[in-house]
């Protein structure tokens, strides 16, 4: 792009005539020119920019935060090419986002000719559509971490049970719909706005993404995997040049995974349209992908080669003291989550994972002397082999043919299972206390379903062959029925629908005092005791609820103040990963009788992860210590790698809040495996929608961790 001139007057003509005269030349501008004898220019080039929130010089400067992004950043993404695709790899706090956002024309560049977009000021486009030469037209961003649903495009239900209620309502616009972009009431036919939808275009993005069966499904019932290829088939029916997609591979389930990843390979190599995949350190990467660039403490560490990077790694873990071209490595315990590969067949691991993995459970050195410290153990405390059955006690959920069907689709339970030797229609299914149950299948197979009737937001609840704590819903002779505020009281429940519907106006300590409210407005029961609850959990994680607070409080060396500062926090105000820790204790505080954890832990960096794995193993008695040695494989070098210990609350006998104990009961979904709790024993593999095929079940001998040929047989891959 042509530099602007200065701000001056040049015998009597203004700067404003000089900056129309530049923009007269745009149609055919030098930054075109330079490229067209050779090859054609890129879509995005970044030449020694730095970044803004704000102008520096403005008021806003002055009186906000408003630090460099990414300082000297160069980058170009080429228009046309197959031997080049790029992602960006990088924590939750990295600034991936942010870095997409600059790709799309966001944020203010210094100098302001450092970012140009050289294709789309060229002929071809202008021939294509004049409108793709505006960046905010021709370069879509999809993001999933912390948007949940549709996004503005369409409307939320009012409540968690309106997604299962089978009466259409004039707002219950179909996916078909929402992907020709008819979701509005009262819609404008201004032809200047209106852009009509392909019959073509449609009926490809229907296939590729795997929505013909969902067309005519309401919005609001798509589940949460679902809800994903839905946006990214509405950003594609668009026609950008580029899409950003943020993160989309959380909360998909590996199947899912391998059929979605050949598909943006496809789109990718045909340009149609260019891809730039933002990933979590422990999502796969694409074998497709040729090009990263990794992201940590919101800088680039590195940029250029997807072989190179991983070379690099390589490296480190051999040699871990040793500096890696100038870049900053995250821990060594963190490396056995990056670097691995998304193909057509599966994931497949590094070829480092295994040794970081089993360096980082050999116990440390310093602890030789005690015996129990040689036992492997899980991230959050558990024996990597059981050394015995946990203790099981009386039937909390009781499902006995449960089928759930609207109209002629059956959704769940379409299929007959064994029962004591005999074949019996329906999902058969019983959870005790102490029983630590995994619920595990395909997007939209029903496991979201599953939790409604279990928490009893389903209305179909009341109809069904479903006992929850010894009792029925509707009264039956000598015995009341179940309300659904006793339900709610003894069930804690962390979801993307909670997260979805949760007032963003509640403060943080109101978020957690919830766990005692029938509404998420209803005033709290709360006692001394809840209070004190309360006041443990916002201690032990203040330092990733708390802006600007570092890592010294954790451990709860105090153990007596009282957390004002969460009485000031608002929850719409935290960043995700700080939303989801602060529903993940809602669930838990109050020690119900269950724990469901629906995807809890997605959205967060593995630290935070780890240290609420081992919160709801162990509560406050345990903690992470990150000054125990351990061996290189070769045992020549020394590192640090986190061990768990003693808690320093603990050790002064002021622990208010323990891990789950007998009496509770707990299920959890997740298609990551690194966010399994390693106390997960039994666990339920729901078949692929309208297959007939029957539930699977199983039971583990450890940890997922410990073998994770474990989660290959859960999954039947």
């Amino acid at each position: 792009m042509t530099p602007t001139p200065a701000l001056h007057h040049h015998n009597g003509t203004s700067t404003l005539t000089m900056r129309l005269q530049t923009v007269r030349l745009l149609p055919r501008s030098q930054a075109y020119r330079k490229y067209a004898t050779s090859t054609r220019p890129p879509i995005v080039r970044i030449a020694n920019g730095t970044f803004y929130r704000h102008h520096p010089n403005s008021h806003l400067g002055g009186t906000t935060p408003n630090p460099p992004l990414f300082p000297d950043l160069s980058f170009e993404l080429p228009s046309f090419t197959k031997r080049e695709h790029w992602a960006i790899i990088g924590p939750s706090s990295s600034g991936k986002t942010t870095l997409l956002q600059i790709l799309g024309g966001k944020h203010i560049s210094i100098p302001a000719n450092a970012r140009s977009w050289p294709y789309l000021e060229s002929d071809e486009v202008e021939l294509k559509d004049h409108t793709l030469r505006d960046p905010a037209r021709a370069i879509k961003r999809v993001g999933f971490d912390g948007e949940q649903g549709l996004g503005g495009q369409a409307p939320q239900s009012a409540y968690l049970s309106a997604r299962y209620e089978s009466r259409r309502e004039d707002t219950d616009f179909s996916v078909l719909d929402y992907l020709q972009g008819n979701t509005e009431l009262n819609p404008s036919h201004d032809p200047a706005v209106e852009r009509k939808v392909e019959a073509s275009s449609l009926k490809r993005v229907i296939e590729d993404l795997r929505l013909g069966e969902l067309v005519d499904m309401p919005v609001s019932n798509l589940s949460n995997g679902q809800t994903r290829r839905a946006r990214i088939a509405r950003a594609l029916l668009g026609k950008p040049e580029l899409l950003l997609l943020d993160e989309p591979f959380m909360g998909l389930d590996p199947p899912t995974l391998t059929t979605l990843s050949p598909m943006l390979r496809g789109l990718a190599e045909r340009h149609e349209p260019r891809l730039v995949l933002a990933l979590r350190p422990q999502d796969p990467i694409p074998d497709w992908i040729t090009h990263l660039m990794y992201l940590n403490g919101s800088k680039v560490q590195f940029s250029g080669k997807k072989t190179m990077f991983l070379e690099r790694l390589g490296k480190y873990v051999e040699n871990p003291e040793e500096t890696v071209s100038g870049m900053e490595m995250p821990p060594l315990h963190q490396v056995k989550e990056i670097g691995r590969s998304l193909t057509e067949n599966g994931i497949l691991e590094p070829a480092w994972s295994v040794d970081v993995d089993s360096s980082a459970r050999t116990p440390p050195a310093v602890n030789k002397s005690k015996p129990e410290s040689q036992t492997m153990l899980s991230r959050d405390g558990y024996p990597l082999q059981d050394p015995e059955p946990a203790e099981i006690g009386e039937p909390l959920i009781e499902m006995q043919g449960t089928k759930i069907s609207y109209g002629s689709k059956t959704v769940l339970g379409n299929w007959k299972q064994e029962v004591d030797g005999k074949s019996q229609d329906g999902l058969w299914w019983n959870v005790r206390r102490g029983e630590r149950w995994g619920i595990f299948g395909p997007n939209g197979s029903g496991k979201t379903t599953i939790l409604s009737l279990i928490c009893s937001d389903h209305p179909q609840t009341y109809s069904l062959p479903i006992r929850l704590f010894g009792r029925s819903r509707l009264p039956e002779p000598g015995k009341p029925g179940i309300s659904i505020f006793d339900i709610q009281s003894r069930i804690g429940h962390s979801s993307p629908e909670i997260h979805n519907h949760i007032p963003r106006s509640l403060t943080l300590r109101q978020v957690l005092e919830n766990a005692w409210s029938d509404t998420f407005r209803g005033v709290p029961n709360l006692d001394e005791s809840a209070g004190q609850r309360i006041n443990a959990c916002l201690r032990w994680f203040e330092q990733d609820l708390r802006p600007g607070v570092g890592a010294a409080t954790e451990g709860g060396l105090k153990c007596e103040a009282r957390p004002d500062w969460a009485d000031d926090i608002l929850f719409g105000g935290l960043p995700f990963s700080a939303q989801r820790i602060a529903l993940f204790l809602r669930a838990v505080v109050k020690q119900p009788d269950i724990v469901v954890l629906d995807e809890a832990f997605s959205g967060m960096d593995e630290d935070v992860r780890d240290r609420c794995l081992l919160f709801l193993a162990h509560g406050e008695t345990k903690q992470y210590s990150h000054l125990d040695r351990m061996q290189s494989k070769d045992g020549t070098k020394e590192q640090y790698s986190p061990t768990i210990v003693e808690s320093d609350i603990s050790k002064i006998s002021k622990v208010q809040v323990s891990g789950l104990t007998k009496e509770q009961a707990l299920i959890c979904i997740s298609h990551v495996r690194e966010e399994i709790p390693g106390s997960i024993r039994e666990w339920i593999c729901l078949p692929e929608a309208n297959t007939r095929k029957p539930a699977r079940f199983g039971r583990l001998n450890g940890p997922i961790e410990g073998d994770y040929g474990r989660w290959n047989e859960i999954w039947g891959m």
